[in-house]
């Protein structure tokens, strides 16, 4: 579904991804895990569109989308869940879920994607009518994954899902995750915690200072010496 060749990115002079090539395949989970500062926030808003990489190439369905605005990519049916959630915070869960529904191909069932958004995130629902920036820091991560299932994606992105939240609810939004994975969802997630995303993921990627210097399954590298002393601290 989605092809990553030799890609070099960063931002003016400043390069961060160095010679990245990977590849997720329809209905697949596949992680990107590494340090800070490792490169994965800057290959996922690459691959959406909002940089544009200085050498290489990025494919989905077939479709060369290497130089495309964010806007297009996200009407091809790629949608980024953002770190730190980034919601309007002065407008209601309802109107921070219709605004995920701009995508033309979305806002015809736009209705039908909402009940089964709410169906999948209960707390969502009871939630509707608050303003978002009045929610938990869990809560807004919640809305936030769920605006982005309302573009009614064929490839979600996850940027750092846990950053700042409470173990227990981690582990809470890894769970969502995974009914979401369930569904058939194609999904390509990055994050800092690497015991949880590898445990939720088929396979991953290892990016250290912006090259991929491992890829293999996920259960492989969860065993592997060098994630396991470099990541998990065993």
């Amino acid at each position: 579904m989605l092809t990553l060749e030799n890609i070099h990115a960063g931002y003016g002079a400043t390069t961060i991804l160095q010679d990245v090539s990977l590849t997720v395949a329809a209905g697949e989970v596949v992680t990107i895990v590494g340090a800070n500062g490792a490169g994965k926030t800057t290959t996922l808003r690459t691959v959406a569109g909002l940089i544009a990489p200085t050498a290489g190439r990025i494919t989905f369905e077939g479709t060369d989308i290497t130089r495309l605005s964010a806007h297009d990519t996200v009407d091809l049916g790629i949608t980024l869940i953002p770190e730190g959630r980034q919601l309007f915070a002065d407008m209601t869960v309802r109107e921070n879920l219709l605004m995920g529904a701009y995508r033309k191909a979305a806002r015809s069932a736009q209705n039908e994607t909402l009940d089964h958004v709410l169906t999948l995130f209960p707390r969502v629902k009871e939630r509707l009518g608050q303003n978002a920036g009045s929610l938990s820091g869990g809560e807004q991560q919640m809305v936030a994954i769920a605006r982005g299932m309302m573009s009614k994606p064929k490839l979600l992105m996850f940027d750092e899902p846990s950053l700042g939240l409470a173990p227990i609810i981690v582990q809470q939004v890894f769970d969502v995750i995974d009914t979401i994975v369930k569904t058939g969802a194609t999904v390509l997630i990055v994050e800092q915690n690497v015991f949880h995303t590898l445990k939720a993921a088929d396979r991953g990627y290892v990016l250290e200072n912006g090259e991929i210097v491992l890829s293999d399954s996920a259960d492989a590298l969860l065993t592997n010496d060098h994630v396991r002393q470099a990541y998990l601290g065993i």
